[in-house]
């Protein structure tokens, strides 16, 4: 395929880059950070004219045999303040929200009909101060945003509801990433037992970076048309403390759908798993895997 990302040079970004070429995909790379390199264009997502014009796939040669035209087969759009907190809430909204509406639009108007975005786990009810209506939580909820940041999450999903009942040759499946880690992240994670307040706010979840680019190309091959939403999880919890010991210290009048497993991840990837394939491969507790 060849493929638009926006956000290539972000934590996920740079591993779905590098992971999407490996298996042959030709991508692109849009952000307002690329290098000046081969596959790497610099746009700024909030100008949908610079959008909507890298995304026609039209490039001046400098050979002189003028513009070559190659559109795109699909648009991976992870792009964005990553997280409450990281600016002011004013900032996080006018930067996320209408990069992501010109996005969404411009991939409308070039003719894109493949759209797999970033999502995230915060429209679950993160941090879970109010806590969650039951453990392992999963996509059949209402959206319970508790952020500015979680807002614009939610607010993005509404948008492509409506867009692909607009269009409906139109694609549009949101991954509802959790909290997004490298290699290099593991050594953190044994403090994590010593109390487990300390990583309740996502239900101790996390997906590993190389995880994370298997769902995106998955949800690439995604053979339906509509809206889906998925939770990308890794299979396992940050914590080597049991789950029911968990569960009972933080959670204690939460209703329990099923068995939760020893170390089993409370963020359900059931749907994932059923509908796009996906199969997490990587887990801290191996970590040279």
């Amino acid at each position: 395929m060849r493929i638009a990302l926006t956000g290539g040079s972000g934590k996920l970004g740079r591993t779905v880059l590098r992971v999407l070429r490996e298996h042959g995909h030709e991508v692109t790379s849009l952000d307002i950070a690329a290098p000046r390199e081969p596959g790497a264009l610099r746009v700024d997502l909030d100008d949908y004219g610079q959008v909507v014009d890298a995304l026609f796939g039209v490039r001046d040669g400098n050979d002189g045999a003028g513009p070559e035209t190659t559109p795109y087969d699909a648009l991976v759009h992870l792009a964005a303040i990553p997280a409450p907190g990281i600016a002011s809430d004013v900032a996080t909204f006018h930067n996320n929200m209408p990069a992501t509406f010109n996005v969404f639009q411009a991939a409308r108007r070039t003719g894109i009909r493949t759209i797999v975005y970033a999502s995230s786990e915060t429209v679950l009810g993160l941090p879970f101060d109010v806590p969650p209506p039951y453990i392992p939580v999963d996509e059949e909820y209402p959206a319970r945003p508790e952020s500015v940041y979680s807002l614009v999450k939610h607010l993005e999903e509404q948008m492509a509801i409506q867009l692909t009942r607009w269009d409906p040759q139109l694609t549009i499946v949101a991954l509802r990433f959790s909290n997004v880690m490298d290699p290099d992240d593991y050594a953190d994670f044994p403090g994590y037992d010593a109390d487990p307040r300390t990583r309740k706010w996502n239900l101790w979840g996390y997906i590993d970076a190389r995880d994370g680019a298997q769902a995106v190309e998955k949800a690439l091959e995604y053979d339906g048309t509509g809206f889906e939403r998925f939770i990308i999880a890794a299979a396992d919890t940050v914590s080597s403390r049991p789950n029911d010991e968990l569960v009972a210290e933080v959670f204690p009048g939460v209703r329990l759908t099923r068995d939760l497993g020893e170390h089993d991840t409370m963020l359900s990837i059931d749907k994932a798993k059923r509908m796009l394939g996906y199969a997490p491969e990587h887990s801290w507790r191996t970590v040279a895997g």
